[in-house]
């Protein structure tokens, strides 16, 4: 997916949102767990993604794209008897990793499985489609104790 940068989560439609519902597209290259630090795509695939990022953005259903550096500039930080350890890449267990994303607001899950079937991957490549989760779709217990996040996000794309 490239250098391709977006401003994240702006809403690029003008759809109702309760008509709508956010999915993350998560690109997963199989062989990118073992890429040497700095490895970047080929410029035709680059440019075929960039089509395809185009088309989405015509349809009005891209809200946030970006592709992410291998494993190997990355670290992993997990968590044990509340204590947090740092693991720097690359992640010899990891079977599969992330590549990059692609985030849409479209009418269902089938539109959004549609949408990744367009995508000009490559053969080593799986687009995995999850739906996000929505503050509505919480219990009210769970909604009251997230109550201030519609307003940290605000602030958040202010920043950007």
């Amino acid at each position: 997916m490239g250098d391709v940068r977006r401003d994240h989560y702006v809403r690029l439609d003008v759809r109702e949102r309760d008509e709508t519902m956010r999915f993350m597209m998560l690109m997963i290259p199989k062989g990118y767990e073992k890429a040497a630090p700095g490895a970047m795509p080929d410029a035709k695939a680059v440019a075929a993604m960039m089509k395809y990022n185009e088309s989405l953005q015509k349809a009005g259903v891209l809200l946030a794209l970006d592709g992410l550096h291998p494993p190997s500039m990355g670290a992993r930080v997990s968590f044990s008897g509340g204590k947090a350890k740092v693991t720097d890449g690359p992640f010899s267990e990891a079977k599969e990793v992330l590549g990059g994303y692609w985030m849409i607001q479209v009418k269902s899950k089938e539109e959004a499985i549609e949408w990744a079937s367009r995508c000009p991957a490559s053969d080593n490549e799986v687009i995995e489609v999850r739906q996000v989760q929505e503050l509505s779709d919480f219990p009210g217990d769970v909604q009251k104790a997230a109550a201030k996040l519609p307003e940290l996000l605000a602030q958040s794309r202010e920043r950007q």
